[in-house]
């Protein structure tokens, strides 16, 4: 046999403890999603802040980015077809003419 008191409804203080709880975490997560949106419009904003600081577009960047990187290659290649041809007058080894130039090996 049940003890009595498990037999009884629930007293309507029981039911407003269980409203006031439930609407301690409603309010809780009401303040919750408030501060994780006012947190999200900070964040665009900082976006939208560092975006307007850059100076060009991102695909002009690599655009150039590319064109330098071409240039760059096109003077090294000159560069050792140079150091080459000292060497090949000085009979010696290009390598030795790099040496000598200042040139290291990843250079």
């Amino acid at each position: 046999m049940m003890p009595a008191s498990q037999d009884l409804p629930p007293t309507s203080s029981t039911a407003e403890n269980g409203n006031v709880q439930r609407e301690k975490r409603l309010n809780a997560l009401h303040t919750s999603i408030a501060e994780l949106e006012s947190q999200a419009k900070q964040l665009e904003s900082q976006i939208a802040s560092v975006k307007s600081q850059l100076k060009d577009d991102p695909a002009v960047t690599v655009q150039r980015h590319i064109r330098l990187l071409h240039d760059y290659n096109e003077i090294k290649d000159i560069g050792q077809g140079l150091m080459g041809l000292i060497a090949d007058a000085r009979g010696m080894r290009q390598i030795d003419v790099q040496k000598e130039f200042g040139v290291g090996d990843r250079d």
